[in-house]
């Protein structure tokens, strides 16, 4: 079992890079990704973030400053990353890591959107009152 997918290539590397807020992760293929640790946050696999099924994703806003504290391994398929702002649910196993890497051109594009499209921002506010709250992405096709 590389990740849950057999045919996910199993990890050879994994950093943290604090400085950067990046996580490194190096594939058996020699793909090399560096996630930020922003759109870990934005894309946890969690259910407070997908929700329970199609159409219950919940933008994340306010998370640009966001890195991690720590990183768990979970078993031999995955990683459990602690985040600043205290979210620690999400589990990523290797394959939607690599998920992440081949498609995160994509997926920061549809963020952005999805931020703009809610007149929301990657800032937190300024006054230290919360970030817009929590608010539904709004997919094509999806009410």
């Amino acid at each position: 079992m590389a990740g849950l997918d057999k045919n996910t290539p199993l990890p050879t590397g994994i950093v943290v890079h604090t400085q950067s807020r990046v996580l490194e992760v190096s594939f058996a293929n020699g793909r090399n990704f560096r996630l930020p640790f922003e759109l870990l946050r934005v894309y946890s696999p969690s259910a407070e973030v997908k929700g329970h099924g199609p159409g219950q994703e919940v933008l994340q806003v306010g998370k640009r400053d966001v890195t991690v504290t720590a990183l768990d391994q979970v078993g031999n398929y995955a990683v459990q990353p602690v985040f600043s702002d205290g979210h620690s649910s999400g589990i990523y196993s290797w394959d939607y890591l690599y998920h992440l890497g081949d498609r995160q051109d994509a997926l920061w594009a549809d963020y952005l959107k999805a931020l703009a499209d809610a007149g929301a921002s990657r800032d937190a506010t300024v006054s230290g009152a919360p970030a817009l709250q929590a608010t539904e992405i709004h997919r094509k096709g999806c009410h």
